[in-house]
This record gives structure tokens, C-alpha cells and sequence, in this order.
């Protein structure tokens, strides 16, 4: 092959300079070469003359040739994409778990008290979307199993009544886990009758109801109310726990989505579990709205969970998430390249994966530098518009979307609801109501105890702008 003369693959064509996006190698214009969709597999594969059509076919399946001078053909090892440690994937655990030992350390002070037979609060994490509330609870269950929990994990859905329809189920598992049933004791016995049968569900009218379709001695005595069974429910597992000898863990994602007579429930059985002085343990994570939302299905909810809220990491704790992993992978980073990550993605957890990993793959030796940085803003901003951003607004009105440009031109953080009524030509706030419920119940937006309104995604007014929505 003549000097100069690359072989691009599919897979590999941005990384040799394709130019697919940001311009050809070089940084001329795009050259009038031919690029060949139809070179063999193999090392047969020709050279095509770079004065005849330009094409490029890292459209198809094909190997291509292009003569021309190219920046790098082959990255070092080092910086394999195969080998690149940053994991932008929703709850999947960062290579570097920084800036929230705190929460870590409390809730393993909760866990080990309530094995020792004490009470404690429950433990719900509260933040924006990519802040990593869904990693916390997964180390949350390494915590938990390392004590010998037995671990329920629910993620709650979007549907009525879902969270109703399956505890039944998740309580029955947690129930064998903590006893085999051929060795099930009088409270293991007990709670399986109020077990059996326990069906919740949802009616039109809005209401709750649990029947039982083979009525036990122990089941006769619940009500057939949700709100007031739920309780009796998690004594009697609770009670098959202590006579075992275990402590059984709930971890319950996006509590936000629960119906508020469902929230009501859960309180009313954390208030039974510490009533009892029962070893089970209650955590969970929200949107910043969960605090309030449950205090409205029930009083006395703030005394019986601690509400820690997180958000971006402080300077260095970013830092310390962006540079660690690549320097287990022998890649050490430009100081001028970590403060321009650190000054697009504002110490957010997911940004700083997202941008990592970008930065990474476009690096071209052990250390990634600021013209790196540059380089990858755009593939950081793809994908966050692809994976993260435009999932968000899938499906809205026209109406709703005019709520969500209002908004997104106001500027980052929370804003009056009357400031959003002007913005979309309104002459108050009580014209758009039914749009911030609406959105509130998507996930999108949320009120603070001020009653202000923002996003719950970080940065998405960047989007709203780039996108033109």
C-alpha cells in the first residue's frame, strides 16, 4: 500500500477522519476521490483511484478504500473503544462511584441498625433525571446482600394501579427467600395466609380494592382496602423475617409514579414496621416532587423517611468520576481538557459519562487533550439527543410542546408558573393548569414546594433550542 492509503471500515470511519460530520481529513473540503462499495472482504481488497466519483460507503455493510493522507491509521491500544470505561447507560454503575459517600454511609448505618434490632427511618433519594438516583440503589442491594437482606427491587410505572397488582408477587418471593417453605415456622405461616389470595385492584371510578379468591383465616381479617392492608401485609412479613433471622430490604425506583393512595399505603406501612420494631428496610428514589407529593397522600410522611437530595458533583468529585477511569486504563487527561468536560456538563453524572466516553474514542494517544474535547462536543450532543433528551418529548401535544418551549426559554432553573403563562401568551396561570399536571405526571417537569416550575432533566433547554421543537 502507498503511503497515505487507509483502509476505512464501517465501524471505524470517524475515527480515521471520515468526515461524516465534522468535515474531511485535513480540514480541506471534501475531496473528489472514489470510494468503493464493492472491495472484496479480504486482502484482495483494491485501492481505488482518487480521480473518479466521490462516494462515501460507510453507508453499506462494505469495506472502503480512499487514496488520501490521513491523520492516523491505526489508534493505539490504549485508547480501544473495546477498552473504553465510561457507561452512559441508564442505571448502569459508573467505573467511579464519586461524591456520594455520604448517602452511602447512611444508608448502611440504617441497614446495620435495623439488623441489630433497632428502628430507623426509611431512606428515599430525591434529584433530576441523570444524577444517578438508580445507581445509588443499586449499591444500596450490594449493601443490603452483604448483610444477608433479602432484596425486593419494584421500578414503578406509569400505569394505575401497577405498583398494587405486583407487590403481591414481590412479597410472596421475599417470603420463600426468607424461609424455604418446607421450613416455614408459625409467622412464616401466618403471613402466607394473609398472602394468599391478596389481589389488588384499581376500578374505574379511581377506587382501590383487594379481594381473595381462596379466603385463608388470616386473610379474613384485612379489609379489602389497600391503604389499610398494606400494613398488615408487611407486618406479617416482617414478623416471618425476625423469627428467620433475616432483615428483608425494599428498593422501589421512581416513587413519584405511585397513585397517591398507593403513597398513603406505604407510609402507613412504614409507620406499622416501626411501630413493631420489624426488620424490614424502606428505600427508594424519586424526582424532587416526591417529598411533597407524599406529604399530601399522608401527614406524617416526612417523619418517617430522610429525603437526601442530590444533584451535579462539586468540581472535584467530577473530576474524580471523569479521570479515574480512564487512568485505570493507562489514559491520563489534559488539564485544559478536564475544565472544558467540567464546564459543558456542570458536574452532572450522566453528562460526564456521556462526554467521557466521546472524548475517549476520538482521542488519538494516551492523553486525551483539549482539541479532543472540541472535537467530541458534537458526537456528546448527538447522542445525549438521541438516548437521553428526545425520549422526553416522544409523543406530546402541540400544546404541550408550546408549555415546554415557554419554559425552556426562560432560561435553566425554576420558574414562576406565572412567567410561563406570558411566555406563551397567557394572561395567567390559571390557563395552563391541565398542561404543567399533564407534564408533571409524564415526568417531565415538577413544582417546588415554592411552586415554581422546571425541568426534571438537566440542560433541557439546550435541547429544546438545538432541537427547534
Amino acid at each position: 500500500m502507498a503511503a497515505g492509503e487507509v483502509f476505512l471500515e464501517p465501524s471505524a470511519c470517524r475515527r480515521q477522519g471520515c468526515g461524516r460530520r465534522r468535515g474531511w481529513p485535513g480540514g480541506g473540503g471534501r475531496p473528489t476521490g472514489r470510494w468503493s462499495s464493492s472491495a472484496p472482504r479480504d486482502d484482495s481488497r483494491r485501492l481505488v483511484s482518487s480521480t473518479d466519483v466521490d462516494r462515501p460507503s460507510h453507508l453499506g455493510t462494505v469495506y472502503s478504500v480512499y487514496t488520501l493522507p490521513c491523520k492516523a491509521s491505526k489508534k493505539v491500544d490504549a485508547v480501544d473503544p473495546i477498552r473504553n470505561p465510561y457507561t452512559p447507560n441508564a442505571g448502569a454503575s459508573p467505573p467511579q462511584l464519586a461524591g456520594r459517600d455520604d448517602i452511602i454511609e447512611e444508608f448502611q448505618i440504617i441497614l446495620r441498625r435495623i439488623a441489630s434490632g433497632k428502628t430507623e427511618k426509611g431512606l428515599i433519594v430525591t434529584g433530576l433525571r441523570g444524577v444517578g438516583k438508580t445507581v445509588l440503589l443499586g449499591t444500596f442491594e450490594a449493601l443490603a446482600k452483604e448483610e444477608r437482606a433479602v432484596v425486593v427491587k419494584h421500578e414503578c410505572a406509569k400505569s394505575p394501579g401497577e405498583f398494587t397488582r405486583k407487590l403481591p408477587a414481590l412479597t410472596h418471593r421475599a417470603l420463600l427467600e426468607v424461609s424455604p417453605k418446607s421450613r416455614w415456622q408459625e409467622r412464616a405461616k401466618i403471613a402466607a395466609g394473609v398472602l394468599q389470595g391478596f389481589k389488588g385492584h384499581y376500578d374505574p371510578e379511581g377506587r382501590w380494592s383487594v379481594s381473595y379468591e381462596r379466603p385463608s383465616m388470616e386473610a379474613e381479617r384485612l379489609t379489602g382496602d389497600f391503604v389499610t392492608d398494606l400494613p398488615d401485609l408487611m407486618e406479617a412479613l416482617g414478623a416471618a423475617a425476625a423469627e428467620a433471622g433475616r432483615i428483608v430490604a425494599f428498593l422501589v425506583d421512581e416513587i413519584q409514579f405511585l397513585e397517591s393512595d398507593e403513597l398513603s399505603a406505604l407510609v402507613m406501612a412504614k409507620h406499622r414496621i416501626n411501630q413493631r420494631g420489624l426488620p424490614i428496610v424502606l428505600a427508594g428514589a424519586g424526582l424532587p416532587q416526591l417529598p411533597n407529593l407524599t406529604a399530601e397522600a399522608q401527614t406524617y410522611a416526612e417523619r418517617m423517611f430522610r429525603w437526601p437530595e442530590i444533584g451535579r458533583l462539586g468540581s472535584e468529585a467530577a473530576a474524580e468520576a471523569l479521570v479515574t477511569p480512564a487512568q485505570g486504563e493507562g489514559v491520563e487527561y489534559a488539564d485544559a481538557a478536564v475544565r472544558l468536560i467540567l464546564e459543558y456538563t456542570e458536574g452532572y453524572p450522566y453528562f460526564l459519562q456521556e462526554y467521557g466516553k466521546a472524548a475517549w474514542d476520538v482521542a488519538e494517544d494516551t492523553t486525551i487533550t483539549e482539541s479532543d474535547v472540541l472535537e467530541a462536543k458534537q458526537d456528546v450532543e448527538d447522542a445525549l439527543d438521541r438516548d437521553f433528551f428526545s425520549l422526553r418529548v416522544g409523543g406530546l401535544s402541540p400544546r404541550d410542546l408550546d408549555y415546554v418551549k415557554a419554559l425552556a426559554s426562560l432560561g435553566p432553573g425554576e420558574h414562576a408558573p406565572g412567567d410561563i403563562a406570558t411566555a406563551m401568551g397567557k394572561k395567567s396561570s390559571s390557563q395552563i393548569g391541565s398542561w404543567t399536571q399533564r407534564l408533571t405526571q409524564r415526568g417531565l417537569i415538577y413544582s417546588s414546594r415554592r411552586g415554581r416550575v422546571a425541568f426534571t432533566v438537566p440542560h433541557f433547554e439546550r435541547y429544546v433550542e438545538r432541537a427547534n421543537l
